[in-house]
């Protein structure tokens, strides 16, 4: 197949937030972009590293998901697009990409962009799993300048409303005061400009579960636990953003991650239970990564549902779905290809070089 790579790098992205930055200043004189602004995408490294992979079965052409997706995407016309883009602006920027390719009549890989909105914003994504039964953390959505609304139960973590990549949970997410959680909405709205979402803390293990495939013959992969009695001392038990990018560095990696996790068979069922039906209701397609913590009953609940997993090449980078793949006898290479092969079935091209 002749697949077209359309990714989200960390130089392409700096440029569209330096144009952004010059743009509105000249409006607004506006504030600069928060450090963790390119958070969500990707390293040079890994770009080449997905490249790599497929080229060992397609014919691959990257493209960078800037203002010029749309005519090199039209001019190439390519059997599937291979969508890893997260985009950078906006609350449906992870969804940018497979509209256009909609539009074009291409087949991708990945969620439609309904379900990729849907998931990007917390809320909504809480709400229809609150809809359908699936247990998730109780929460309040507090828009910027918004009183703190009575009955919010503490502690608590603050996250931006529509972010991935840990971006805006910082170790002072978790806030146990009406003083802390005045404070810390007040930075998050102020510097993400956006709506935060309040949810009550769990204080139960913490997992994340990939998924790759779709319906029936989806395949849950090795449950991954984060460990967080080995973070650093004074940290508190959230996978934060220092954590994901400042503690754990591939020279000296934070040793949290358990895959397999230890966890009694009744409590894996019930985790892939919990997973797979979320897949299922919010129509998730060919690969994913789920966050579950435990209450204080040790009952399983979804925290975050990434229906565009990372995919870090190096072990070290203790990048979840890779490190799962890989406990399942994957390699980088087969777990890339895996979700190729998963979209040309679903899409009836898999004669064109998917699975057959």
């Amino acid at each position: 197949m002749k697949i077209a790579l359309l990714f989200t790098s960390k130089a392409g992205m700096a440029a569209s937030l330096r144009r952004r930055v010059e743009e509105t200043a000249v409006v607004d004189d506006a504030e600069p972009p928060p450090l963790d602004a390119l958070a969500e995408c990707d390293s040079d490294e890994t770009i080449e590293a997905v490249a790599r992979a497929l080229r060992s079965r397609h014919e691959v052409v990257p493209i960078e998901s800037d203002e010029d997706a749309y005519p090199r995407l039209r001019a190439l016309r390519p059997d599937l697009v291979f969508n890893m883009s997260e985009r950078l602006f906006g609350p449906n920027r992870e969804a940018h990409i497979p509209t256009l390719c909609e539009i074009l009549g291409l087949p991708y890989t990945g969620s439609d962009p309904l379900t990729l909105s849907l998931c990007l914003d917390k809320s909504r994504a809480k709400e229809i799993l609150s809809y359908h039964g699936v247990p998730n953390p109780a929460f309040w959505i507090i828009e910027p300048g918004e009183e703190i609304p009575p009955g919010v139960v503490l502690p608590a973590i603050v996250k931006p409303l529509f972010e991935g990549s840990s971006k805006g949970i910082k170790n002072n997410a978790y806030v146990a005061s009406a003083a802390e959680l005045s404070e810390r909405v007040r930075e998050v709205t102020g510097l993400y400009k956006q709506p935060v979402i309040v949810e009550r803390f769990l204080s139960g293990r913490e997992f994340t579960v990939g998924m790759l495939g779709n319906g029936p013959s989806r395949e849950i992969l090795p449950v991954v636990e984060i460990d967080h009695s080995l973070l650093p001392p004074g940290a508190h038990p959230v996978y934060s953003y220092e954590a994901k990018w400042i503690w754990d560095t591939p020279e000296n990696p934070l040793e949290i991650f358990k895959c397999p996790a230890a966890v009694p068979e009744d409590l894996r069922a019930e985790i892939e239970a919990v997973t797979a039906e979320t897949c299922r209701i919010l129509r998730i397609r060919d690969w994913c990564r789920i966050d579950v913590r435990l209450d204080e009953n040790g009952r399983a609940n979804i925290l975050e549902v990434n229906p565009l997993p990372g995919v870090l090449p190096n072990p070290e980078d203790n990048s979840c779905l890779p490190k799962a793949a890989r406990t399942a006898g994957y390699s980088y290479e087969e777990l890339l290809l895996r979700v190729a092969d998963e979209a040309a079935l679903r899409w009836g091209i898999a004669g064109r070089g998917g699975r057959s």
